[in-house]
């Protein structure tokens, strides 16, 4: 890695804490992005860097704040700029690298619009889907004390736990949440939501080996299996 992104690495390093969020989580979306940009023309591969490396640099202000406020996205713009002023990027690129730091997240209400921004989006949606998606769900599940499994019907789940009484709707009370749970009103949806051909094939093959996960251990929950 050059001294350049080394040095964003390092400072990003000291803002992250959460086990699913942390700095391994930003180099599997930095290597995902650089693998999705591959045979791609016209990728500003300096910006989508950047933007990688950077992306998740507000995550631990917006777990820990009990308001629900803060969205990481539209922070870690404001703290991203910061970091690319004084490392001298022309305002072009800032605007670039800011773009795509603040479109990459589910509940965004703006959507990418440069390719290095959709890569971005789909990288990060890819890590947490596959072997490291359930091992990212399990990371959280245990961090909010959320239970193993929960029987509850879904469409009973989204009235009661989610603040908008839809899929991607903000959760109210973690404690009743658990892995499948995130995987139905999530996960299960990504491949549609992606926008380069490369990423939603790479998404169709972990989602295969999620829900044959999920489908296990509903089994061996209920002693099926």
């Amino acid at each position: 890695m050059e001294e350049k992104y080394q040095h964003i690495r390092e400072i990003v390093e000291k803002e992250l804490s959460c086990s699913a969020h942390d700095m391994d989580h930003v180099l599997r979306v930095y290597h995902l992005c650089l693998h999705l940009a591959e045979g791609e023309p016209d990728i500003d591969t300096d910006c989508l860097k950047a933007a990688a490396l950077l992306h998740d640099i507000a995550r631990v202000k917006e777990d820990t704040d009990t308001t629900g406020e803060i969205d990481h996205a539209l922070l870690g713009v404001q703290m991203a700029d910061k970091i690319l002023g004084d490392l001298h990027y022309p305002p072009e690129k800032r605007e670039l690298i800011n773009h795509c730091i603040r479109t990459h997240r589910f509940r965004s209400t703006v959507n990418p619009q440069t390719k290095e921004a959709k890569i971005l989006f789909d990288a990060d949606k890819l890590d947490v889907l596959g072997a490291v998606g359930v091992a990212r769900c399990f990371m959280v599940a245990g961090r909010y004390n959320e239970t193993l499994y929960v029987d509850t019907p879904l469409d009973e789940y989204v009235k009661e736990n989610l603040v908008t009484k839809t899929f991607h709707g903000r959760i109210k009370d973690i404690s009743k949440h658990a892995p499948n749970i995130e995987f139905e009103t999530k996960f299960k949806h990504i491949p549609d939501m992606l926008y380069t051909k490369k990423a939603r094939k790479m998404a169709e093959e972990r989602l295969k080996f999620m829900t044959q996960f999920f489908e296990r251990l509903q089994k061996e929950i209920k002693g099926e299996q």
